[in-house]
């Protein structure tokens, strides 16, 4: 642990020194990394409460009551309680205020909380600003399936995994961790530094080895 904490330092120093695109790309490799050797991150209840409006059009919507009752029986009465006061308490937020790397802004219709994405909110609306598109076209903007709503959620939550939005995760155990190199990065460092070593002979054009020399014509190693 400790050992991440420092290679996770260093690596904000280089960060702060310039070198920040290559070690961007290292770290959300690592997370990338992460999530694919930990694919239950996206089974913790608490990512419910990241969005809990995109997670009720997603996921929620397509649970049938005993999905939601093996839940509920599985997280523990105090658990329940607590998420669904979070639940509340996040979509009194989001009406509110929309996140910035939110894809949807949210409004109340007639008898629920509509999800609409930014992309098309923008299309949608006449020169005042108001919206062209009806409650039925709302409610119809989301995933069809429940393979589609577990698809876009999952999407959704490795999209913030990746900018670092997870307030509730600890980053420095994989951004600094060599575990989460991928094999084939590994493969390309070594092969570049074998390649770095071929460098240093050459052949004499028949496919034999020729030993580089120095300017007084002795032999260099």
């Amino acid at each position: 642990m400790r050992d991440n904490t420092i290679e996770a330092m260093r690596t904000q120093q280089r960060l702060e020194r310039g070198d920040r695109s290559d070690i961007q790309l290292k770290v959300k490799n690592r997370r990338k990394r992460y999530l694919e050797m930990h694919p239950e991150y996206f089974e913790d209840y608490s990512l419910e409460l990241a969005d809990p409006l995109l997670y009720d059009r997603l996921i929620r919507r397509f649970q049938t009551d005993d999905e939601r009752e093996v839940k509920g029986c599985n997280q523990g009465l105090e658990a329940v309680i607590a998420r669904e006061r979070g639940r509340v308490e996040g979509k009194q937020d989001l009406l509110q205020f929309t996140p910035p790397h939110s894809r949807f802004v949210y409004k109340l219709g007639f008898d629920d909380i509509l999800g609409e994405d930014k992309d098309d909110v923008l299309e949608s609306m006449d020169n005042n600003g108001n919206s062209l598109k009806n409650q039925d076209e709302d409610n119809d903007a989301m995933a069809e399936s429940k393979e589609e709503g577990k698809a876009w959620w999952v999407d959704e939550m490795t999209q913030r995994f990746l900018r670092g939005g997870d307030e509730n995760f600890d980053y420095t155990t994989v951004d600094g961790n060599h575990k989460y190199d991928h094999p084939e990065e590994e493969r390309d460092i070594e092969d570049a530094y074998f390649d770095s070593m071929d460098s240093d002979f050459d052949t004499d054009g028949e496919g034999k080895e020729k030993v580089l020399t120095g300017e007084t014509g002795i032999q260099d190693y």
